[in-house]
């Protein structure tokens, strides 16, 4: 057995930018916007594939709490640099009404080479994520801890859910990204692998085939990271508020934790088709926190408040251990409150009740979003 991975943790999240005026996203941000980003915050903010868009990510730390402490910290710091400009930022994976087609992509070699691989799959992506690095500092143990955590991605994505619109309508969908997200290639589930060694054989397949040139090409809903040695999950919608963040990252970061500990015990979760786990990533996908999942040890649907009961009874102790077992609690709030879908979607309703039209029932939930960036 090697020496205890450190299980530090960094959150990355991509931001939608508004105008204040017309609630449309910003096609074309000032010059100086970006720039003026880095001035407030350094250079944790960085641009996206779309120019309506910006990425925050937070420096590696030992615990959810100072996590989410330095994420604040970034949020706020982009909000006043937007507001400065007319702007504001959004933290949710979709717009409620502005359209792909009118957007630009940023002028930038890897986005060109993008654009001009992938076509108009990739021209779609008006979408955010977010995503939770884990520090794991041994290869083998990164592919084993992966191998096992994917059968608790849906879970992560139930409750993470900010995507119910697109392009002005109701999509049914908790989490309209991912079905735009899952017209690229190399998405979704990993393969089960073996070991580090495996999966650079992938990888290194892929490169002299000419289909890839390094690892970040591969986005899968969970992977060793190319730059770190870390284990990255990318299944998460963007959270429009930080303690939903802090909750879903408690989830993450005591579930490696607890996977490590039943390693030493020479026990592992058990390793399920990767169609068996893909019909709980639809569940989720479609009906958010709101609905349920199979519990594949019963093979019978679960509702979603029970799963995270039994998560937080399952993480608790190791929770302790993180230093994140107040925020693992969190989850319940979650539930009660509801998932950024879910209070978007009341938000919409409300403003229509109130006798709005459909595009001032968008602009209410795009104000919604801009309070709760904040909160």
């Amino acid at each position: 057995m090697s020496d205890r991975p450190t299980f530090t943790l960094g959150i990355e999240e991509e931001y939608l930018i508004v105008d204040l005026e017309t609630r449309e996203l910003v096609r074309e941000p000032s010059a100086d916007f970006l720039e003026a980003c880095r001035g407030e915050v350094g250079d944790q903010v960085t641009g996206e594939y779309l120019q309506c868009q910006v990425e925050v990510g937070t420096k590696p730390h030992r615990t959810v709490g100072d996590a989410v402490s330095e994420l604040r910290a970034l949020r706020a710091g982009v909000a006043k640099v937007s507001n400065a400009h007319g702007y504001a930022p959004i933290a949710a994976s979709t717009h409620p009404f502005s359209r792909w087609r009118e957007q630009l992509h940023t002028k930038k070699e890897r986005y060109d080479q993008l654009s001009g691989d992938l076509g108009q799959a990739v021209r779609r992506m008006l979408i955010c994520g977010m995503h939770i690095h884990i520090g794991i500092e041994d290869e083998d143990l990164r592919i084993d801890l992966m191998n096992q955590a994917s059968y608790f991605l849906p879970h992560l994505l139930a409750l993470s859910c900010s995507s119910p619109f697109w392009e002005g309508e109701d999509t049914g969908l908790a989490s309209y990204r991912l079905t735009v997200f899952d017209a690229l290639p190399r998405t979704g589930l990993a393969d089960e692998l073996g070991s580090y060694n495996e999966y650079r054989k992938l990888v290194d397949h892929l490169v002299r085939a000419g289909c890839i040139e390094d690892a970040t090409k591969i986005w899968w809903d969970i992977r060793p990271s190319d730059k770190f040695p870390t284990l990255e999950q990318r299944i998460t919608d963007v959270c429009s508020r930080t303690r939903d963040v802090a909750a879903i990252a408690a989830v993450y970061q005591s579930l490696m934790a607890y996977l490590y500990r039943l390693k030493t015990r020479n026990q592992r979760w058990r390793i399920y088709p990767r169609t068996i786990i893909m019909e709980n990533r639809w569940r989720a996908q479609r009906y958010g926190a709101e609905g349920k999942l199979v519990d594949h040890g019963r093979s019978q649907l679960v509702p979603c408040e029970d799963l995270v009961e039994e998560m937080i009874d399952m993480f608790s102790a190791d929770a302790e251990l993180m230093g994140c077992r107040a925020e693992l609690a969190q989850l319940r709030r979650i539930l009660a409150n509801g998932t950024s879908t879910q209070r978007q979607r009341a938000a919409h309703r409300e403003a229509l009740d109130k006798g709005a039209s459909a595009k001032e029932a968008g602009i209410a939930v795009v104000d919604h979003l801009i309070r709760e960036f904040v909160e």
